[in-house]
């Protein structure tokens, strides 16, 4: 399937006679010379497309949705309401409404121009391509969410503890073989995360009027969240690193935020409707042109259509990104706190999601505490997807973009290169021994949040140097955008201090 046979047929206009999705180059005259055009090539001035009605729009900010529901919503932030409270919960407010406006960075530079954000940091800095993969991989090639799914599934089958690695392994194959054999991988990823997200919202309806509203004791306390704005609550099994874990998975988080411009590209906004998509080697039809941008004509038509752009957007966003991570943090905080609070949950291990589960057979009936366990096997298995599908798209924009522009590879093939060594390293990790489910996710966390400082810096430059005045990072959002680096920065900061006296001290 090529990438351009898909459009929506509704579209009310199309831009420019050569416009298409096959990677071809538009003839222009024109180039757009505020970007740096030293490390890719300089961008030739096209049309934005017609805008979609939000209903075609949505999907980009729930696959987003989808995975962050698998980490910060369903494990982190209920184990921190289970162990301190749902006082904390102000945090994970902060941590989602800043994560939108991030993501909408993300999103600004990739409806300008169609190029994702790293293409935009390699402009400035070719070795930021490089710098990204890595980043990238190194925290998700741990397989959490994968040996989490299966540990669940060890409370609702004889499953042993000791075949955990190898059944999580089959699993990361089964995952490999499902993208590889999509063709158009975008449009398998959207499906499954949509089914995950709405899986979710049943789940959480159920649970509040099964649970919550019965036991109004945890709704009344939902007042110390504001009574405690601010306040940083630790104990002996949450520290700094789990805190600075469940802030950068409260939605998406680290470098999975940066992927929302590959998704944004391949569901066609903006200036993205140009870009070849992601197909499989196996059944769809690839293209070989590197992803470069184009950027957006500076006249009145172009720039109404942006600002219709820019505010479906903004609402695609906020409806299926800060609405739904919002309501599961706060349902499952609540669900976890209502249940496990004051109990001795032990180690910080899965042993909280197994007690939550037997509360809520002793509260609702065994029917519930089997969902809430089913449920999260699944979310987890589809989160595992979602992060090998984010990652490897990362990676093979920035190397077809930045590094193989003259080669006759195309995206499509780097990225299944690519998904094929994270199943590998992936099993090879789980063989080694290391397959510790919660371990995983918070050592993946606190490297992601090292990363989404380095890219919020980034995102003000390309979004401030690289783009027109008419529609670069000005004002109250490049005002909110200093607040979100100020505030990961912050927490970042202070597990640096408390790692290096913690190693002083010993």
């Amino acid at each position: 399937m090529g990438r351009g046979r898909d459009r929506d047929p509704d579209r009310s206009m199309e831009p420019d006679d050569a416009l298409r999705r096959d990677g071809t180059a538009q003839a222009t005259d024109e180039y757009y010379e505020g970007a740096p055009s030293r490390n890719l090539p300089p961008m030739p001035f096209k049309d934005m497309p017609e805008p979609l009605s939000l209903r075609k729009l949505l999907g980009p900010s729930v696959i987003l949705a989808g995975i962050g529901v698998g980490s910060g919503e369903y494990i982190l932030w209920p184990f921190i309401a289970a162990n301190v409270g749902i006082a904390m919960l102000w945090a994970a407010i902060v941590g989602v409404t800043l994560q939108f406006f991030i993501n909408m960075e993300v999103e600004r530079y990739t409806l300008a121009t169609g190029e994702t954000a790293v293409s935009g940091f390699a402009r400035y800095w070719k070795p930021f391509g490089i710098i990204f993969c890595i980043l990238a991989v190194v925290p998700f090639v741990f397989p959490g969410w994968a040996t989490g799914a299966i540990t669940i599934l060890t409370f609702l089958t004889p499953l042993g503890e000791g075949a955990i690695p190898y059944v999580s392994i089959i699993a990361l194959i089964a995952m490999g073989i499902a993208l590889t054999l999509s063709p158009v991988v975008y449009n398998t990823v959207e499906k499954a995360e949509f089914f995950k997200v709405g899986l979710t919202i049943v789940f959480l309806l159920i649970a509040i009027f099964a649970v919550l509203i019965p036991r109004g004791d945890a709704l009344a306390d939902l007042g110390s969240v504001v009574t405690n704005f601010g306040r940083i609550q630790t104990s002996e099994a949450v520290g700094i690193a789990a805190i600075l874990s469940a802030l950068v998975f409260a939605g998406a988080g680290g470098a999975i935020n940066l992927v929302q411009s590959n998704y944004i590209r391949d569901k066609g906004f903006g200036m993205g409707y140009y870009i070849p998509r992601i197909v499989s080697p196996i059944t769809g039809e690839e293209v070989a042109a590197p992803a470069t941008g184009s950027m957006i004509r500076q006249d009145e038509a172009n720039l109404e259509r942006w600002n219709r752009w820019w505010r479906v957007a903004n609402i695609e966003q906020f409806v299926t990104f800060w609405v739904v991570c919002i309501f599961s943090i706060g349902t499952f905080s609540l669900l976890a706190y209502a249940t496990l609070f004051g109990q001795d949950l032990g180690a910080a291990d899965f042993s909280f999601i197994q007690a939550e589960g037997e509360a809520l057979k002793n509260i609702v009936g065994g029917w519930f505490g089997t969902f809430f366990w089913l449920f999260g096997f699944f979310s987890l298995l589809l989160t595992a997807l979602g992060i090998i599908d984010n990652i490897c798209r990362l990676v093979a924009d920035a190397l077809k973009t930045i590094y193989l522009t003259n080669s006759s590879i195309s995206e499509s093939r780097v990225y299944f290169i690519a998904v094929w060594l994270m199943v590998a390293v992936g099993s090879a990790i789980l063989l080694a021994g290391f397959d510790q489910p919660l371990f995983l996710l918070v050592l993946s966390s606190v490297l992601n949040g090292f990363v989404m400082v380095l890219y919020i810096i980034l995102l003000m430059v390309i979004n401030r140097g690289a783009l027109p005045d008419a529609i670069k990072l000005k004002g109250a959002r490049l005002a909110i955008m200093v607040v979100c680096l100020l505030f990961f920065g912050f927490f970042v900061g202070w597990l640096i201090i408390a790692q290096v006296q913690g190693f002083l001290g010993g």
